[in-house]
């Protein structure tokens, strides 16, 4: 009788008997991907960036390259279909110049910008620092207005508000905006007048001790009534802390003398603080900014301009530091007043 081979054993025994081991099922990798290392392929450089259908030319490290239509890694081995012959073929994967292909996918099929596209970049671009100068942004959402005056940046309950401060003094109780009073005082022989604002405590009130001010005025004018500009905004604008006076009702800046020889000096309490041009701003429409060199005490205090001579403008802008102050009425916050 006759013996039959089993047909399963006989297709185990069959690539034993012929030399040859199972081939092993391909590996397919995501063209971004960076496939493990082996030792067939012991370092392999990274996958491209760019999207694979993006990828249309694998560069070689020899300079040459293959225009592909698609293409698939496997193992050591990249596997491309060839848009010039249609046809599947493969190259090692040490020999494919990764970067270069990558840079090359990103240069040719990035959009191209027309000429009048990069015109129109570069004129937004300009009016942005145009308006960046004329209304400069102090805090996230916060941007001083184009007609300038002066403003306190305070911060309540953490958020950043942008105050208008009043001009005072004398019977002037506000005066808005970038067009101020100055005064004009009299040399009458030994006159000595004492500098008082209405009231003991100020409408704006600071609820930190380290407030910032913006200031954007006309410039002062000499007899011809021609600006005078300044070079060096140092001085400029001051600081002054104030008494109140509670029988009086009133705050005390300070006394103007003028002695029988008509020279004009004046006694304020100075608080030590620095005046500068915003970078990049000089000139009359030029924004400053002031600070206290050091943390204001809770009080009573006033923005001062100090004129030729050494000599201080009668009207000032007030304001007080109270951390416990309701909030200001009229802030400003997050760019909406």
């Amino acid at each position: 009788m006759r013996s039959r081979f089993p047909v399963w054993l006989m297709a185990l025994l069959l690539p034993a008997l012929l030399g040859q081991a199972p081939l092993p099922r391909a590996q397919t990798a995501a063209p971004n991907a960076t496939p493990a290392a082996s030792p067939e392929r012991p370092s392999p450089s990274p996958a491209p960036s760019p999207a694979a259908a993006d990828i249309r030319r694998l560069i070689l490290k020899d300079g040459s390259y293959q225009v592909v239509a698609k293409f698939e890694v496997q193992g050591g081995r990249v596997r491309y279909l060839s848009a010039e012959r249609n046809e599947w073929e493969e190259v090692p994967y040490s020999l494919v110049d990764w970067a270069a292909t990558a840079q090359y996918a990103r240069e040719k099929y990035q959009p191209a910008v027309s000429p009048e596209v990069l015109n129109l970049e570069a004129e937004t671009e300009t009016e942005r620092r145009q308006e960046d100068a004329r209304s400069p942004l102090v805090a996230p959402g916060l941007r001083l207005p184009e007609t300038g005056g002066v403003f306190l940046l305070d911060v309540y309950k953490q958020e950043a508000q942008l105050n208008e401060l009043a001009q005072a003094g004398g019977e002037v109780k506000r005066n808005l905006g970038g067009n101020i009073l100055r005064a004009t005082v009299n040399p009458l022989a030994g006159q000595r007048e004492p500098i008082e604002l209405p009231g003991v405590h100020a409408r704006i009130q600071a609820h930190v001790a380290n407030p910032f001010f913006y200031i954007k005025v006309e410039p002062p004018q000499d007899a011809k009534g021609h600006p005078i500009p300044h070079v060096d905004a140092k001085g400029w604008f001051r600081i002054i802390r104030l008494e109140p006076v509670p029988k009086k009702g009133v705050r005390a800046a300070g006394d103007v003398k003028i002695p029988i020889y008509g020279k004009v000096s004046q006694q304020e309490k100075f608080v030590p603080s620095k005046c500068e041009f915003l970078p990049g701003q000089t000139g009359p429409d030029a924004w400053l900014k002031l600070t206290a060199a050091e943390p204001l005490e809770t009080g009573e205090y006033a923005v001062v301009e100090m004129l030729e001579d050494n000599q201080m403008n009668l009207y000032v802008w007030d304001f007080g530091v109270n951390r416990d102050a309701p909030p200001n009425a009229g802030a400003w916050f997050s760019g909406k007043p």
